[in-house]
């Protein structure tokens, strides 16, 4: 089986992670959805748990009419060290072939795993480049809620619809000013 991984925090999902999703359909029979930065919440970057991620990202691809058969979302903890995050994503997902992503860090990452010898080799999998074709990122989701303007096109219905069930926007408002701890960790 045919199978494209897709890395990301989804912090909302919005409109444009369904695109890339129903793009890797189109070239892939599955999609490997990974919730990156699982164990981080209710912070003001990462406000969703990852049980209310998974919940989103699955409501959503059913609204689209995306079959279960299509997907599966794997919520996978962050590992902060670069030089293995791939290896620590290649311990949770199934196998896979190609990996689209319009990080550079991610495609940084890949590159340093399977260096040019393996490429032309044809180990590791295919780099696919992602192209924003919305103006769209969760950062700026996240601040349409906090500063109540209109956010709910920018995301799936069934996303509006659970993010008002949990009052996302009380939550954001809450803890727009906490810090996040772990990020400061690392430079003592």
């Amino acid at each position: 089986m045919q199978s494209a991984l897709f890395v990301g925090r989804f912090q909302p999902f919005h409109n444009g992670h369904l695109l890339i999703i129903k793009e890797i359909l189109k070239e892939n029979e599955r999609a490997i959805i990974a919730i990156g930065s699982a164990e981080k919440n209710f912070l003001p970057g990462n406000p969703l748990t990852a049980s209310e991620r998974f919940q989103i990202i699955e409501a959503s691809l059913e609204e689209a009419g995306i079959t279960p058969k299509q997907y599966c979302i794997i919520p996978i903890r962050n590992v902060n060290n670069y030089a293995i995050w791939v290896n620590h994503i290649n311990i949770y997902v199934p196998p896979y072939t190609k990996i689209y992503t319009g990080s550079e860090t991610v495609r940084a990452c890949y590159e340093g795993k399977y260096s040019k010898l393996h490429r032309e080799s044809k180990i590791g999998p295919e780099i696919v480049e992602l192209d924003r074709e919305l103006n769209l990122s969760a950062t700026k989701v996240r601040q349409a809620i906090v500063e109540e303007k209109e956010w709910e096109k920018m995301v799936p219905p069934a996303v509006s619809k659970l993010l008002k069930e949990w009052d996302l926007p009380k939550r954001l408002q809450t803890i727009q000013h906490t810090i996040d701890t772990t990020k400061y960790n690392n430079k003592y």
